[in-house]
């Protein structure tokens, strides 16, 4: 085993090739780890490649770390010069053993700047680090800003063929979102209650999950913000994790996410129905104005409207009663439904105002009169709808003529009442202290949440 500094040089040195020459030979490697093994026991490489599968054997690592960590440290002081393909290596190496070095990262955040390395290198970096450092919250920050240089990237003109109708960017896009999601999933697996992964799901659907790809007058291509496409990634993301949140009842952070979900799906609904009733006024109140601009935004807003946000909200209810009667004792759980039932009786109280106003103006228009509005029992029980006046005049595209609005009945299936019953049916069936504990707070949240 070496132990004087010239044998230490030469064994980190030899350690570092191999690492660059396996991923070389293999770049798909897709999982790094530790191989236990306390001393040398053969003379061969401590790198060990099988398949996608990248080893480290654990004798070498109190070499190697603190050789490549000096090394670079004294680089950054300036009193040792490295060159750019030894800058890669060596960063490489360090980040493999210690995401959490941010000068590493910044140094190759400089080798991104000046064109030396590839940014989706350092995706890929980062993605293998987070195998065996989850929680990394370095790696996670340094993620987003390579995202961000994408996305500038993309956006240059000189990376767009003529003619092409910005494709080969909005495909880019979708592949980048997608790898995010399935990074961000892999972590939170590997770590309970990660919540740097979720906190990065949240801001690649913040930042990457509206963007499109539009053409301005001069045929450059330039990235926008489409908001009539991220009310379906919402709601896929709200159907695809449904699953990992039943295998991880006592994960606080997946149902964070949910959360969001639910709450960016009502944003959004609210947003979409203020903009209907302004398009609307400002219809009536200018006959003359071209329609085709106000027509394609109620299409989007229509678009929108489309999902059944009480229906997501019942099932999201369903979803916590199952899981609380099949894993008692979780409080993880009962806060994700008190946040439902907030969410619900928000959605109850925004959504029936705005219609008040729409329905007032609707009454104004002499195209409507044969609209009608179904009688509903309380504010919170009432939802709104769009759809054509009739089908001849639906073939003629989605106009402020060809619209009406209409209420229909929310099911009565979640509700005060119903919540009561729910909890003095957990309170009389339970065994378990805290179940019953829980069960308890819920019904005080509940009392003082409405009696406010």
């Amino acid at each position: 085993m070496a132990e004087s500094p010239e044998e230490v040089a030469v064994l980190v040195q030899r350690v570092v090739k191999d690492i660059r020459n396996a991923f070389q030979r293999n770049p798909h490697i897709d999982e790094i780890g530790l191989i236990p093994c306390p001393e040398a026991r053969y003379n061969r490489s401590p790198i060990v490649l099988v398949e996608n599968k990248l080893g480290v054997e654990s004798w070498c690592v109190k070499f190697l770390l603190p050789y490549v960590h000096n090394k670079l440290v004294l680089y950054r002081q300036r009193r040792q010069w490295l060159n750019k393909d030894e800058l890669i290596d060596i960063t490489c190496t360090l980040l493999l053993l210690n995401p959490d070095f941010t000068t590493a990262w910044n140094v190759r955040k400089e080798l991104i700047l000046s064109g030396t390395l590839n940014p989706l290198k350092d995706l890929h970096l980062g993605k293998l680090a987070l195998t065996k450092f989850p929680k990394s919250p370095e790696t996670w920050i340094h993620r987003r800003w390579v995202l961000q240089q994408l996305i500038q990237e993309n956006s240059l003109p000189g990376l767009v063929t003529k003619g092409n109708l910005g494709a080969a960017p909005v495909e880019r896009i979708h592949r980048l979102v997608q790898e995010e999601m399935n990074v961000c999933s892999e972590a939170a697996g590997r770590y309970p209650s990660n919540y740097n992964a979720w906190s990065h799901r949240i801001w690649v659907l913040q930042h990457l999950g509206k963007l499109t790809v539009k053409k301005n007058g001069k045929g450059l291509v330039l990235f926008s913000v489409e908001m009539e496409k991220t009310g379906v990634v919402l709601l896929d993301e709200l159907s695809s994790t449904k699953y990992w949140v039943s295998m991880h009842v006592s994960d606080h952070s997946g149902f964070h996410y949910r959360q969001f979900l639910l709450k960016s799906l009502i944003g959004r609904t609210v947003t979409d129905n203020n903009v209907l009733v302004q398009n609307q006024i400002i219809n009536e109140q200018n006959p003359s104005l071209q329609k085709e601009e106000s027509a394609g935004a109620e299409a989007a807003c229509a678009e929108e409207q489309s999902v059944d946000l009480p229906r997501h909200l019942e099932e999201e209810f369903e979803l916590c009663t199952e899981l609380i009667d099949s894993y008692p004792g979780h409080e993880t759980l009962w806060c994700h439904r008190r946040c439902v039932f907030y969410l619900q009786h928000h959605l109850s109280n925004k959504i029936p105002l705005l219609s008040a106003v729409v329905s007032s103006v609707d009454s104004s228009d002499e195209t409507l009169n044969n609209s009608h509005h179904s009688p509903a029992t309380s504010p919170m029980a009432q939802a709104m709808d769009v759809d054509g006046l009739n089908e001849s005049s639906s073939k003629q595209g989605y106009t402020q003529e060809t619209k009406r609005l209409k209420r229909a009945p929310m099911q009565d299936s979640f509700g005060p009442e119903v919540e009561y019953r729910f909890i003095d049916k957990v309170l009389s069936t339970c065994r378990d202290a805290d179940q019953a504990r829980f069960a308890t707070a819920y019904r005080k949240w509940l009392v003082t949440f409405l009696g406010q």
